[in-house]
């Protein structure tokens, strides 16, 4: 992801970029495989809850989720300050964005913890189903008849408006649109769901060739069932739809199976080529903090007007070795590898950031 945040310019292989609207890409993957990680990781820490009263259990749950939303706001309101010819003033927070990639992950979190440690596993599969499909309902039923799918007639955007205001909504999209909006949140549970799920099954299966063929073969059949709810509902990452939800999902739980039975099994890693991205994996919330602001602070060295040294050196440097889009992902990665830097740094002097 921090790749395709960071290109050095504006032309990137059209892999590294996200879906236009209907359709999908490889980078489109990336968001919902956090919440599917991160479901993964609740299927090992959620043990401890079953020995905790209630009270104790919302306490854990609140706490980490208002810390993780928190975190984002913050970051979309950083640096709090603006320059306006030469003067300086606060940042006002009538303009900060609300809801955002931490702050779904953090409401998602919440809402499958709660599902997960409070109701039943036939109850939470049921609820996850009328997630899927009542979202779909909902964006027929109560969008723009002309075009209930389409970024300006959806509900969600008239919601998000009603809720939040426009000022404090994203704007990338060239209007008021925020693909990380309230009711879009409601399908993203379900990635969560299937990720808790899938590490759970691994844990009480083993690591054998009947847990991945099972994993292997749901994640199969979500694929399929995707492609062909595709039909009447196309997948869409900005609007999450729930076909978005099943593509995303079982891509994830073919991916899972391919590792447990590449590293688990076959001991793939003779070279422990997997500990470049285990690097990442222990301290991704504050590399992905710092992959955001490190921007910030390179947009104000500024090497003459209008060009600030991220822009020069994908100019002066990566663009004169290689124009174009190649110039571009090595600028991005280059970018990647300094934030890597930084979490092998952490990884060296044990330093492990949780929230």
């Amino acid at each position: 992801m921090i790749i395709v945040n960071n290109p050095g310019g504006s032309v990137s292989f059209s892999p590294l970029e996200h879906a236009v609207w209907h359709g999908f890409t490889p980078t489109d993957l990336v968001f919902p495989s956090f919440l599917f990680a991160v479901g993964n990781a609740m299927s090992f820490s959620m043990k401890r809850y079953a020995e905790l009263g209630n009270a104790a259990v919302l306490s854990k749950i609140f706490k980490r989720t208002v810390l993780i939303f928190l975190i984002g706001y913050l970051m979309y309101w950083f640096p709090f300050f603006v320059n306006k010819g030469g003067h300086f003033s606060l940042s006002p927070i009538a303009d900060t964005r609300i809801m955002g990639v931490l702050q779904r992950i953090a409401l998602c979190y919440c809402f499958a913890s709660l599902m997960i440690h409070f109701l039943s596993k036939q109850t939470v599969f049921i609820l996850s189903g009328l997630f899927l499909t009542g979202y779909w309902l909902i964006l027929l039923v109560y969008g723009d008849p002309a075009d209930p799918l389409s970024i300006t007639g959806n509900v969600g955007l008239f919601l998000d408006k009603f809720v939040l205001g426009e000022s404090h909504m994203y704007h990338g999209e060239h209007i008021a649109f925020d693909p990380e909006g309230i009711l879009s949140t409601l399908p993203a549970i379900v990635n969560v769901v299937v990720g808790y799920y899938a590490g759970k099954y691994i844990q009480q299966k083993g690591k054998g060739y009947e847990a991945i063929s099972k994993l292997l073969l749901t994640g199969c059949l979500f694929i399929f069932l995707a492609l062909c709810w595709n039909m009447v509902f196309p997948i869409n990452k900005k609007l999450w739809t729930s076909s978005f939800v099943l593509i995303t999902t079982g891509l994830d739980l073919v991916i899972l199976s391919f590792l447990v039975y590449s590293l688990e099994i076959n001991h793939w890693n003779k070279w422990n080529w997997t500990r470049f991205f285990t690097i990442f994996g222990k301290n991704p919330l504050p590399i992905y903090v710092l992959s955001e602001i490190l921007g910030f602070f390179l947009g104000f060295i500024i090497i003459r007007p209008g060009l600030d040294i991220a822009a020069w050196s994908n100019t002066a440097v990566y663009q004169v070795i290689a124009p174009g889009a190649v110039g571009s992902l090595l600028f991005a990665l280059t970018y990647m590898f300094i934030c890597w830097l930084a979490a092998w740094v952490l990884d060296k002097r044990k330093i492990y950031i949780r929230v």
